[in-house]
């Protein structure tokens, strides 16, 4: 297989207006994704959304020049969440999902993500395919000028989005009596998660709702939950939902303002989903990051943890491959088998509110919280300009050091060293049941690192 090196864990990624991110290039990746999705004689169609950042209005013309120019129609649909692109790839019959975003990243980044003609997002073997078709002399893949491609907006997009996402909450069920505060990080969600949980009854006090281009995930949304906490307490809600800049993961903070992790979600939903027989193959899936303390309570109720490298797609092959309908990651992508193809935040909220109105009205902090975690500790080291992830975790000085450490976690701990697929950085994460020797731990291999990555 081709090595993918302008694809990431999670499709393209970068600095906008720096490569891989420019208007150019950004044009050759639409040629060869419409010419590798091209599959027949039929009038071929790409659906294009993209969250709120400035980029987004030089990088979509791009896109679409690109796959008109391959004889592709172009159907836009303006600011969606992630999970909304996938339901409309499939929903409309499209041969190609594209959405515009870098997730949780600052404004200036952007990047790019494609779902096939099912939903789902592309493999690393296809992502590679493409990436090669655009160093191979893209002018033969140009349509002749009878044979382009066309483009035209939808306008309703958003409306059926939202009405996709209602269907996830149980029938007869309605959220009258809820105060719930939602934090849309100025981002792809900020018109339609506020509609979806008041339009099924809830009080929402919203924030994060005014993009202006510049300020998604400025100091708001999943990343920086600090003012949904504030608002929780201040308002005396029942629940934070804070969304990423494109909304296909959630965190929460219960009626305290004290946070909720995607792990304790998934300790919710397999619950629930075991005990009315919904959990398909006695398993839930989720990532290496996860913590400990979700294991230990699966294997409690019977169930299996099954783990991945990081990244939501991963996940998703693994629940495809084992046939498993659960999985997600701690940082709050919730896939549900039968309610998507990826993470979606609004759509793990709902589930996280249901359980919640139906619980005999026990608050947030005593539903949500359905395991001990053990002591995790998460440190970034971020590498000098021009170093090597892969160069400084080969080093015999790094690799002596981490199977120290892994030795001492031995059967009571975990250690989990990777390099971040959207970053200059190696991430350090250590858990286990004391405390101050994860805080050690983490220390003397972040020293190690930093020492060797200068």
């Amino acid at each position: 297989m081709t090595d993918r090196k302008m694809f990431g864990t999670d499709g393209v990624r970068g600095l906008a207006n720096t490569e891989p991110m420019t208007a150019e290039t950004v044009l050759r990746l639409g040629m060869a994704a419409g010419k590798r999705f091209t599959r027949g004689t039929h009038r071929h169609t790409v659906v294009i959304g993209k969250d709120t950042r400035l980029s987004g209005y030089m990088l979509e013309p791009a896109l679409v020049a690109g796959f008109v120019s391959v004889g592709m129609d172009v159907i836009l649909v303006g600011p969606i969440p992630t999970p909304g692109i996938a339901m409309l790839t499939r929903s409309m019959r499209c041969d190609l999902g594209v959405m515009l975003s870098a997730s949780h990243n600052p404004f200036q980044d952007n990047g790019i993500k494609l779902f096939g003609p099912d939903g789902y997002k592309l493999s690393d073997a296809l992502e590679a395919e493409i990436e090669a078709m655009m160093g191979n002399g893209l002018e033969s893949y140009r349509a002749p000028a009878h044979s382009l491609g066309r483009a035209k907006r939808l306008e309703d997009a958003q409306g059926r989005y939202i009405e996709y996402c209602k269907t996830a909450f149980p029938r007869g069920l309605r959220l009258d009596g809820l105060k719930i505060v939602v934090d849309c990080a100025n981002g792809a969600a900020y018109k339609v998660a506020p509609t979806v949980f008041w339009e099924l009854g809830a009080e929402v006090i919203k924030v994060g709702v005014e993009p202006d281009g510049f300020n998604i995930n400025r100091e708001c949304g999943s990343l920086h939950p600090e003012r949904m906490r504030e608002l929780v307490t201040a308002y005396r809600a029942h629940l934070g939902i804070a969304l990423d800049g494109d909304a296909d993961r959630v965190l929460f903070c219960d009626e305290k303002g004290d946070m909720i992790d995607g792990d304790q979600v998934l300790a919710l939903i397999a619950s629930h989903w075991r005990e009315t027989g919904q959990l398909q193959g006695g398993s839930v899936v989720s990532t290496v990051m996860s913590n400990l303390g979700l294991e230990r309570h699966l294997q409690s109720q019977g169930l299996n943890l099954i783990r991945t490298k990081v990244g939501d797609r991963y996940v998703v092959e693994q629940m495809r491959e084992g046939g498993f309908n659960l999985g997600g990651e701690q940082s709050g992508h919730i896939i549900m088998g039968q309610h998507g193809t990826t993470g979606d935040g609004i759509i793990a909220a709902l589930q996280v509110l249901a359980a919640l109105v139906t619980n005999d009205r026990k608050t947030a902090s005593e539903t949500l919280r359905v395991f001990q975690a053990v002591p995790q500790l998460l440190r970034n080291v971020r590498l000098a300009q021009g170093a090597s992830a892969d160069a400084v975790l080969g080093l015999d000085e790094v690799k002596a050091a981490i199977a120290a450490v892994q030795q001492r976690l031995n059967g009571h701990g975990r250690l989990v060293i990777r390099k971040s697929g959207t970053e200059p950085l190696i991430r350090i994460m250590a858990e286990g049941d004391d405390a101050q020797e994860v805080d050690t731990v983490v220390a003397e291999l972040a020293a190690v690192i930093t020492k060797a990555a200068a």
